[in-house]
């Protein structure tokens, strides 16, 4: 079993509101936003956008999210370092992070937000 596409995008920010508005001009509409400046933004039937505020002592990091549809039969190659196994979220999905060979993390969902 293989990856599915990109599912989605999350984008940390220092500023909340002025990230929100950047997606917004860009043709994205929020599908929902928390009271912990975070929310999820689409443009149509594309991938999604979430948008998350982190502490200015923070680096922001943007993080591609692919779409597994088959956890279980979801067997990672021994040249996929899994970095955390699938676990469920309070937001509904199941999740699973692996580190490419430059090092970056990328996220493996089953499920959809919102």
């Amino acid at each position: 079993m293989t990856t599915q596409g990109i599912e989605g995008v999350f984008v940390e920010t220092h500023n909340w509101g002025k990230a929100a508005r950047f997606f917004q001009a860009l043709g994205f509409e929020p599908e929902f936003t928390t009271d912990h400046n975070s929310g999820l933004f689409r443009n149509g039937d594309g991938p999604y956008v979430f948008i998350a505020e982190i502490p200015r002592s923070q680096t922001p990091q943007t993080q591609l999210v692919l779409t597994v549809t088959e956890p279980d039969a979801f067997r990672p190659s021994s040249d996929i370092e899994v970095v955390t196994p699938f676990e469920e979220t309070h937001y509904g999905t199941k999740e699973m992070t692996v580190r490419d060979p430059d090092g970056r993390v990328w996220n493996l969902q089953v499920g959809k937000v919102g």
